[in-house]
């Protein structure tokens, strides 16, 4: 499933959530420009190996968050980001929607890291900002219980369809697990459990960050 768009207008321009997919992308344009060979030793030297965490390299997780192995890679996680992203951080403001963001990031490359380690993968680099952008879905489901989004569903994709957030969400979450259960974890590929990590991570985090303000009266438009 690929979200088009929700239902609510953000109050505030979300300059985060734009910085953050610009940063993505200009560096992502960046890997491109490198060889093969190049390329191979930007992400094992940025990216997040689990024998990193051994060794106390919490530098790389943050530079994984910012590294994508593909076009398609980059442009989901962006799309996601986009979509769920702004809105929590104009609930959060943008201070700690930043803060919010790495956080669960963390929370992500912990868990894929222990998990990996357990498993014997010790040298497979983890990369992308899925594992952020996972904590922001969870934030969003708690922050916008009754939201709608607009969803292509393959192979309908001449079709459009209206989806509680709470189903889409859910949807993918239950898929996350899904695959990490049938994947075993010293393998290469989809990061299951950072995704998993994450977002426990924004579920128990945006209640700790979030202070609800009766000022913030969360308004719903009709999505077409």
């Amino acid at each position: 499933m690929f979200p088009i768009k929700d239902n609510i207008p953000t109050r505030s321009f979300p300059l985060i959530t734009v910085l953050l997919i610009i940063v993505n992308s200009v560096i992502f344009l960046y890997e491109v420009s490198l060889s093969p060979q190049e390329f191979k030793l930007f992400i094992h030297t940025y990216g997040l190996l689990p024998i990193d965490i051994i060794h106390l390299r919490f530098d790389k997780i943050f530079t994984s968050m910012f590294l994508h192995g593909s076009f398609a890679h980059l442009f989901g996680n962006m799309l996601f980001l986009w979509i769920f992203g702004n809105n929590v951080e104009d609930a959060l403001g943008k201070i700690k929607f930043i803060i919010f963001y790495l956080l669960s990031g963390i929370g992500a490359a912990l868990t894929q890291s222990i998990v990996s380690l357990a498993a014997g993968n010790f040298f497979i680099p983890m990369i992308g900002a899925s594992g952020a952008i996972s904590g922001v879905l969870a934030a969003y489901i708690k922050l916008y219980p009754e939201a709608k989004v607009l969803t292509v569903i393959p192979p309908f994709i001449f079709f459009v369809f209206v989806l509680p957030a709470w189903f889409f969400i859910g949807y993918w979450f239950f898929i996350q697990v899904l695959f990490a259960l049938v994947t075993p974890p010293n393998m290469g590929g989809v990061a299951w459990y950072a995704h998993i990590g994450g977002f426990i991570t924004g579920w128990f985090l945006i209640d700790i960050m979030y202070r609800p303000s009766k000022s913030k009266i969360v308004h719903y438009s009709t999505l077409r």
